[in-house]
């Protein structure tokens, strides 16, 4: 059976503030509620505001999604606690909050009819700056929104010569972005054959890059994405307590493509997943833990756990970076039910919707650099973890097969290994395993 993975919804977290406002047949409920990063995690004390869902002034339903935030895990939507309307945007895209911390509120209010206007939004746009600003009739743009109006005026520029792109006509912070970058193109000079001795320097969007900065010699500056803060934190954790050591072979993929072409349409309408080589790889990988099972365990203290089952991540290429999800007991998987996991992950990953409890766990990873191209890397271990398999491109090239110079599709494969616990002679044995039960697939099934 494949496994399915459901989106959990956080509820933010709720303050009182302003009045009350009695709904019918119940008790008073506060006019203003104040929407609070809710707790996502044990360990997360810190999240970063992601994409907003909605903008100021508009009508949400109590449980739609509100904004995206980034945690160092993965990414997660805050549904509205109530119907009413966005009063306020505390945290733009891109900034971070604490737990438990103020990023918007919402006036609760009935739902209005079609063509209603939220009832505060004239008399709030006069009494607070940071408001949706409306722009003049006749101009492009319906709405500024509030960081986009901040750029506007360090740049001293006009809502109406800007096109909006945003919903309902809205004027977003990248349109006075991409606008601003363009301009500065168009008035950019022909670079000299030799620069003069002081470039006239000109001024550029504030914030995001660099002031009074020549025209060519811009710089952008933001910030890491709590993803890749993570992805960092992990990496340097691992070349800094592991003895890594890498270690190649190379593998024939002629009979594992032959297999395939011939089998995937029929596989594809039974089990309605494309069959991949990475299935192929992922039964192999459970072949070569069970026979060396140092490259499946992990030091803990001044111990090693070995474990007798094998939950393999796999990396994916996702919306934020590079996330590795983790396929859980691949040993008791079929062929279909690893290819639904990593389809049902990539889709996942593609939207940010991976959840914490997605991403931690696993004994072993194996990451695909072939499907941008890499003839050949060393790939990093992911601690806990004793060791990674690296795939890269298949690439046709002669080889001496009984004595006769053939060309055939090879791959070239890689092991990078925890050297404190698993031997050169367990790695390349591993290697030669995975060589082994590719070249000859029928031992997947033969259980040989």
């Amino acid at each position: 059976m494949v496994p399915t993975f459901t989106q959990p919804r956080y509820l933010g977290g709720i303050q009182n503030s302003g009045s009350c406002l009695p709904l019918p047949n119940g008790p008073a409920v506060p006019e203003i509620i104040q929407v609070e990063v809710p707790n996502v995690g044990e360990s997360i004390s810190e999240v970063q505001i992601g994409q907003w869902l909605k903008a100021k002034g508009d009508w949400v339903d109590s449980g739609e999604d509100l904004v995206e935030i980034e945690t160092e895990k993965a990414s997660v939507q805050i549904p509205a606690p109530t119907d009413g309307y966005v009063e306020s945007i505390d945290k733009e895209s891109e900034e971070f909050a604490s737990v438990g911390e103020v990023i918007a509120s919402i006036r609760v209010a009935e739902k209005p009819a079609q063509n209603d206007s939220h009832p505060s939004e004239s008399k709030s746009a006069a009494a607070n700056s940071d408001e949706v600003t409306p722009t003049p009739a006749g101009n492009a743009a319906s709405f500024v929104m509030p960081a986009a109006q901040r750029l506007l005026e360090e740049n001293g520029l006009q809502a109406s010569e800007i096109p909006a792109s945003g919903p309902g006509g809205r004027l977003l912070k990248e349109d006075v972005l991409a606008y601003v970058q363009n301009q500065n193109k168009k008035l950019s000079p022909t670079p000299p054959t030799s620069p003069p001795a002081t470039p006239e320097p000109r001024r550029t969007v504030t914030g995001s890059l660099i002031a009074d900065a020549p025209s060519h010699r811009q710089e952008q500056v933001k910030p890491l994405s709590m993803l890749r803060r993570t992805i960092a934190a992990r990496l340097v954790e691992a070349q800094q307590t592991a003895a890594l050591l890498t270690t190649f072979n190379e593998i024939d993929m002629k009979p594992v493509m032959s297999i395939r072409s011939k089998y995937k349409e029929r596989f594809l309408e039974r089990h309605g997943v494309k069959l991949g080589f990475m299935s192929f790889f992922a039964k192999a990988a459970v072949e070569a833990l069970r026979k060396f099972p140092a490259v499946n365990a992990e030091i803990r203290n001044n111990d090693i756990v070995y474990r007798h089952y094998q939950d393999i991540g796999i990396a994916i290429g996702g919306g934020k970076g590079l996330v590795v999800p983790v396929i859980r007991n691949v040993e008791l998987l079929s062929f279909a039910g690893i290819e639904g996991s990593i389809s049902d992950f990539a889709k996942q990953a593609a939207e940010n919707r991976l959840q914490p409890e997605d991403l931690i766990g696993g004994t072993f990873t194996i990451s695909n650099g072939g499907i941008y191209g890499s003839l050949l890397s060393t790939p990093i271990v992911n601690p806990p973890q004793s060791g990674i398999l690296g795939l890269h491109a298949i690439q046709e090239r002669p080889v001496a097969v009984d004595g006769e110079v053939v060309i055939r599709p090879m791959m070239n494969i890689a092991l990078t290994y925890d050297h404190r616990i698993v031997d050169g002679r367990e790695a390349v044995g591993f290697l030669r395993t995975i060589k082994d039960v590719i070249e000859d697939p029928a031992r997947l099934f033969l259980e040989l």
